[in-house]
């Protein structure tokens, strides 16, 4: 019975544990980040974009997001 006790409370201790531990992990190499689908703002019209959807130029060093080729030259000028 004393067995059986031990054994229930290590499953529960993995399967509250196994989140956390999770995210301590380095993801699989085949699958991409989630970091690459988050909202960035289009700075001409304000609206938010996949970051992996949007139109991206370089100025002044720095990496602009736009949501549009049409935005991006108005920005550009």
């Amino acid at each position: 019975m004393r067995g059986l006790f031990l054994l229930g409370s290590l499953l529960l201790l993995v399967f509250l544990l196994w989140p956390i531990v999770r995210r301590l992990l380095p993801p699989p190499a085949g699958r991409p980040r989630a970091i690459q689908d988050e909202l960035v703002k289009d700075p001409v019209c304000q609206t938010y974009v996949l970051r992996s959807r949007a139109v991206r130029r370089e100025a002044g060093g720095t990496t602009h997001y736009f949501c549009s080729r049409e935005c991006a030259a108005r920005f550009s000028g």
